[in-house]
């Protein structure tokens, strides 16, 4: 990635964490869950969603970073609450609800109304391009959202 995209990533990191909300324990309930989230499937993670169209370029930029990270993503548990109320099994459920033998890709609108979500796929991203494994990286954001948040999904560990 370019010296500019890091930079970008970084300030989109600064201001997730400005925005999400004031104090962990606000974050607990940072958005309302829905027994189902809205769908769309696209023919590949390349083609975004049209319910991402009336969203904050930040917002559409973490749902590119998220389609691009599964392979960390897979492993991270969500924070929110979302593993109860919505069936997520992972940290990538919040923006991808599975991507299909074809390669085309079930997108979910959760993340775009959850600022735990997005700091956390952004965070887990940001630690793998500095070199962090997945088990260094879920180790982060299971120490990071321990308390004050909603209960996490319950996502295997990564294997070493």
């Amino acid at each position: 990635m370019k010296h500019g995209c890091k930079s970008f990533v970084l300030l989109l990191v600064i201001v997730l964490f400005a925005s999400a909300c004031a104090s962990k324990k606000e974050n607990s309930h940072a958005h309302e869950h829905t027994d189902t989230d809205l769908l769309e499937t696209t023919s590949s993670s390349e083609l975004q969603p049209a319910f991402l169209s009336g969203q904050p370029d930040e917002v559409r930029t973490v749902y590119r970073i998220a389609a691009a990270a599964k392979d960390i993503l897979e492993w991270i548990p969500c924070y929110c609450g979302c593993g109860e109320s919505a069936g997520h099994r992972s940290h990538y459920n919040c923006f991808i609800q599975q991507t299909n033998d074809d390669g085309s890709v079930i997108w979910t609108d959760h993340g775009t109304r959850c600022g735990v979500c997005l700091q956390i796929a952004v965070q887990s991203a940001q630690m793998k391009q500095k070199g962090a494994s997945n088990k260094e990286i879920r180790t982060f954001i299971d120490e990071t959202y321990k308390t004050g948040f909603g209960k996490p999904t319950d996502t295997p560990m990564p294997p070493v």
